[in-house]
């Protein structure tokens, strides 16, 4: 037996402004306006229901905006709106893999195919009540309609007001929607205008309407409109692969150059893509934060901790610290964060094995250290395949996926290398040392091993050759020094110390 199909639809009005306001709760309850196109030519795109409250419509020019007191005018940012569509495409995607993009020049329209979901979200009544709360959680009001008919739940949807919710089950398409206006189709201007008319100003009065009579005036258009208004128009479903897009960008309204009110926005940011990370049990494996700067560049600094995570709160504090060791150069005029997906991680611990260090400590304290010392001098030392003396590099800090290996001890003798060498000026007898001085002190030479003559890389310009000797030495008080010195050309430096 086939499936009964069903259709939930999420409909957004004035997308340019809630794209811009959803970071902004606090303007959200405000009366403001979005202005497109070149000045002097602005109009208003779209608005809030508060600037709706006040008698003002899309099409007003800035002068008009003008006469109204306490309206906040911002500019149509389509970058916010690729970000938010994303993110709403992306949730849609979290209740079906078949959502269909319906959307419009200022709307956001989008239809998912909900049939055969009910053992996962409930019946079709509750499922379109944990959209609309989905949906509300990203910042945006929206409406929400199901029922059997494609063309119904996206009529439906257009006709409830924002933050409504509604089912209409099946055969009761036609009732769910008699009361709407004709408004909630997309029906041609000239086509409007006769049904005005006619005095057709509602869908069930257009429903009623004779077909055979409708598609003689009117032809196939007509026909199609009357399907529609009952319920019974038929729609190839052209599903989309929503993409997962863990990115978020605002454009501020006047540069900031002090670092607080920019982690205030990163802040509400992450809250953002934290929040759609989890909903596919995903955690964030790094951040990117770029400021678009004044003048004309960008400023990009990438944190990444031992673990992926979710916390915010941690995230925050990581951005914090390392923009406080390097800032950006002028002041900031647009942020944008790119985050990395990756699995969260789960330890299980033993009944009587000692609890681990929480790996949020660890970043901190690390993130604090990095400020003191600089970038590439915190991590872990991974040895290059090359012999010269110190021939490694630095890497951060990762939690291995395998067991560690043990490593015995060899005695209890250790080599400090000195970082960077320091210069020493040494004396020759017979081609050997026999005396130095280090660190303001003298030194006789009582054992020299070597020498011992290394080079490599000798197929590029970073070519390189020296002398190294092993030494024993002593001070007239008697204090014994073991140390490595290296020769490089006519330069003696000293390059570690045996404890």
């Amino acid at each position: 037996m086939k499936r009964a199909e069903v259709f939930a639809c999420v409909y957004v009005r004035d997308f340019p402004a809630q794209a811009l306001l959803r970071l902004r709760p606090e303007l959200r309850p405000k009366p403001c306006v979005v202005m497109a196109g070149e000045p002097p030519l602005e109009q208003v795109c779209a608005l809030t229901n508060a600037a709706h409250q006040l008698g003002m419509s899309s099409g007003m020019t800035k002068a008009e905006v003008e006469t109204f007191p306490g309206v906040t005018l911002l500019r149509r940012s389509q970058s916010q709106e690729v970000s938010a569509k994303a993110a709403l495409l992306e949730c849609a995607g979290g209740f079906s893999p078949r959502v269909e993009d319906c959307n419009e020049p200022t709307t956001f329209c989008c239809v998912i195919d909900i049939t055969g979901t009910e053992a996962l979200f409930g019946p079709p009544g509750v499922l379109v009540e944990t959209i609309l709360a989905r949906v509300n959680a990203l910042g945006i009001a929206a409406s929400v309609a199901a029922c059997g008919n494609f063309c119904a739940s996206l009529a439906i949807a257009k006709g409830l007001p924002p933050g409504a919710a509604n089912y209409a089950p099946k055969g009761k398409e036609a009732e769910a929607l008699g009361a709407l206006p004709l408004a909630v189709l997309n029906c041609p201007l000239d086509l409007a205008e006769t049904f005005a008319l006619w005095g057709i100003r509602t869908l069930g009065a257009l429903a009623a309407l004779p077909e055979k009579e409708l598609i003689s005036r009117m032809g196939q258009a007509g026909r199609l409109l009357r399907q529609q208004a009952r319920g019974e128009a038929s729609h190839l479903f052209q599903p989309v692969e929503p993409p997962l897009s863990l990115a978020e960008r605002m454009e501020l309204d006047n540069p900031v150059e002090v670092l607080d009110p920019l982690l205030f926005l990163a802040n509400a940011m992450l809250e953002q893509i934290t929040m759609r990370a989890a909903a596919r049990a995903l955690a964030l494996a790094s951040v990117s934060i770029t400021f678009a700067l004044d003048g004309g560049g960008s400023h990009t600094r990438t944190v990444r901790p031992a673990l992926p995570t979710n916390d915010r709160q941690l995230w925050v504090k990581l951005l914090h610290l390392d923009l406080e060791g390097n800032p950006p150069a002028a002041a900031v005029v647009a942020v944008a964060i790119n985050a990395e997906p990756g699995a969260t991680s789960k330890v299980q611990l033993g009944l009587f094995s000692p609890q681990t260090p929480e790996a949020a400590r660890l970043d901190v304290t690390l993130a604090r250290i990095r400020n003191l010392v600089g970038d590439g001098n915190v991590g872990r030392v991974i040895l290059e395949d090359s012999h010269r003396p110190d021939g490694f590099r630095v890497e951060p800090f990762a939690v291995p996926s395998a067991k560690p290996m043990e490593i015995e001890a060899t005695g209890p003798c250790a080599l400090r290398w000195l970082r960077p060498a320091e210069l020493i000026y040494i004396t020759l007898q017979n081609g050997r040392p026999a005396a130095f001085t280090f660190r303001e002190t003298r030194y006789s030479v009582a054992r020299a091993y070597g020498p011992w003559r290394i080079s490599g890389e000798w197929w590029s310009a970073a070519r390189w050759d020296c002398e190294q000797w092993d030494i024993v030495a002593h001070t007239r008080e008697a204090a014994v020094l073991c140390c490595c010195v290296v020769r490089e050309g006519q330069r003696w430096q000293m390059a570690a110390l045996y404890d």
